[in-house]
């Protein structure tokens, strides 16, 4: 590449840098929501998440960056919305007064269409839902990521530069727990503080006999987060009903007192005690 082409390339990622910095200046917190895996529930737990920071009365963005498997339209019940887009800007679909959402899967024509993206075009779309998007002034940005430690979650993190943590999702077997490692050990490479584990489908309680049933074994990622020095947020139980509300587009957060509720309403201040309590000691 000659001098002029390269100056040239360096002034538009330095202006490309700008808008994302621009807009994600606007936002007080930033989130990463990682799996080491998939399969492990990852997109439900942010979008419960981000939903049960809204119904605090937090403003709360989430941004769906899984661009192969967009989920997040499906579990918010939202996949006939499409964005609005005024002035070059592209506005992210309401989902509640506090609630707004990014999803590639609101872009293509239907829920079927396959993305068949190279690692530079997956690149670009995070970067313009990072700064072409009005996200507004907000008090946090969940990105729920695809799994594992590829382009997406690099490119979130190197683009964002200040995420406030990341929060990694794992089922209690081994397998599951060895992939979440890795996830912890990707975040540190980054510099990206670890706000926890969350271990999910932790024991089935059976609703007719009340025993409980450990599934996919229990307590091995809290002995993970343990062993790896980073916090242990929670463990959400396997429940037909969390499966049916993702199923209808009804976030679980909102179902009357359940032990998935309850567990997760605890998660839920785990994490803002980790991410706002920074805040304060600054």
């Amino acid at each position: 590449m000659d001098a002029g082409k390269e100056e040239e390339m360096k002034k538009r990622m330095d202006k490309e840098g700008e808008a994302v910095d621009a807009s994600m200046g606007k936002v007080k917190h930033k989130i990463m929501v990682m799996s080491g895996k998939g399969g492990v529930g990852k997109t439900t737990v942010a979008a419960n998440l981000a939903f049960a920071l809204g119904m605090r009365g937090l403003d709360v963005g989430l941004m769906d960056a899984d661009i192969h498997g967009p989920d997040v339209p499906m579990i918010l019940g939202i996949e006939d919305k499409r964005p609005e887009i005024k002035e070059g800007k592209i506005y992210p679909v309401p989902v509640t007064p506090r609630l707004k959402a990014m999803s590639i899967g609101f872009l293509i024509p239907d829920r079927d269409s396959a993305i068949i993206w190279r690692g530079p075009m997956k690149m670009n779309a995070i970067r313009q839902f990072l700064s072409e998007v009005e996200w507004g002034e907000m008090d946090y940005l969940i990105v729920d990521l695809p799994p594992g430690t590829g382009d997406e979650p690099l490119s979130v993190a190197q683009l964002i530069k200040k995420v406030d943590g990341a929060i990694i999702v794992t089922t209690p077997q081994d397998l599951a727990l060895l992939d979440s490692r890795k996830a912890v050990n990707f975040s540190g490479i980054l510099k990206v503080p670890v706000i926890g584990i969350v271990e999910n489908m932790s024991g089935f309680v059976c609703p007719y006999c009340g025993k409980k049933i450990n599934i996919f074994k229990y307590g091995g990622g809290e002995r993970s987060a343990k062993e790896l020095g980073v916090p242990f947020l929670g463990r959400v139980p396997l429940d037909p009903k969390m499966v049916e509300a993702a199923d209808n587009g009804t976030p679980f957060v909102l179902q009357k007192e359940s032990k998935v509720k309850e567990a997760f309403e605890h998660i839920v201040e785990n994490v803002r005690t980790f991410v706002e309590g920074k805040e304060e000691k600054k």
